[in-house]
């Protein structure tokens, strides 16, 4: 089991204030990590630092816009600081603006690329060259079933998603040799503040959770398993891949079943 332990090693969670980065943040806390929380909202960073610290778990906070690369670079020299080593980043922050093709604005497609593609892109760059030169470690980014599968109105967000997992494909090809892994994550639909509009509405939230073959949706915390798993060294051969984390998703086209086939039945 320690090869599921991330003791001794410094991680930095970017979107820790809330949501999946915070399950993370705190997942990476008992596995033994010492956690930076990192966020563009300072308060919430705090908030989840604090509540690791009451936890028992080693836990700072810090401010961080991935829109730019400076910021990140501060992030992580402040992560790195008494150690010299930062050891795991994790990136999960995202946006998301529901709107065909045809109705959506310059400002809007630039607001979303600009945070979740290019932000994605901002990690890569500047803790994949710190990592290669410090000659190991792990980066796990959130890409999402949208890369994949798309629907009316998810269409510049699937673009993002499936541009991480192209950048990871690229990073893990390029930052491999210096023996550090990149890799992501693609959750289905998590009980989150971004997916709580949705949640609103009983019809929507039902419709998704009927896409799934285990037929609820997720919460926060169930990725926190799969995200520590690549992290860890348990996945030290694991590098350039799309760990899918979506209750069955993607496994099932459609949800009708025809007559006789009801489960344990013939046909």
């Amino acid at each position: 089991m320690n090869l599921f332990r991330l003791d001794g090693k410094v991680a930095l969670v970017v979107g820790a204030g809330s949501g999946i980065g915070r399950a993370v943040a705190l997942g990476c806390g008992a596995s033994g990590a010492r956690v930076v929380c990192a966020d563009l909202d300072e308060a919430a960073a705090s908030a989840t630092a604090a509540l690791a610290t009451s936890r028992g778990m080693s836990a700072t906070a810090t401010t961080v816009d991935v829109r730019a690369a400076s910021q990140i670079e501060v992030a992580a020299d402040r992560a790195a600081s008494g150690t010299g080593r930062l050891d795991v980043v994790i990136c999960t922050p995202a946006i998301n603006v529901r709107k065909t093709l045809i109705d959506y604005t310059e400002e809007e497609f630039d607001r979303v690329i600009d945070l979740n593609l290019r932000g994605s892109f901002n990690v890569l760059r500047v803790i994949g060259r710190r990592m290669t030169a410090q000659g190991g470690g792990s980066i796990v980014l959130f890409s999402s079933i949208r890369s994949q599968v798309v629907e009316p109105g998810q269409g510049v967000y699937a673009a993002t998603k499936a541009g991480i997992l192209q950048l990871v494909r690229t990073a893990a090809a390029e930052f491999g040799p210096a023996g550090v892994r990149v890799n992501a994550v693609a959750p289905g639909v998590v009980e989150t503040p971004l997916t709580a509009p949705i949640k609103a509405n009983r019809a929507w939230y039902d419709a998704y959770a009927a896409k799934t073959v285990l037929g609820r949706w997720a919460q926060a915390e169930e990725l926190v398993g799969p995200t520590v798993f690549l992290a860890s060294d348990a996945a030290s051969y694991v590098t350039g891949t799309l760990l899918v984390v979506d209750g069955g998703w993607l496994a099932a086209d459609g949800r009708f079943t025809p007559p006789g086939m009801a489960a344990g039945g013939g046909g």
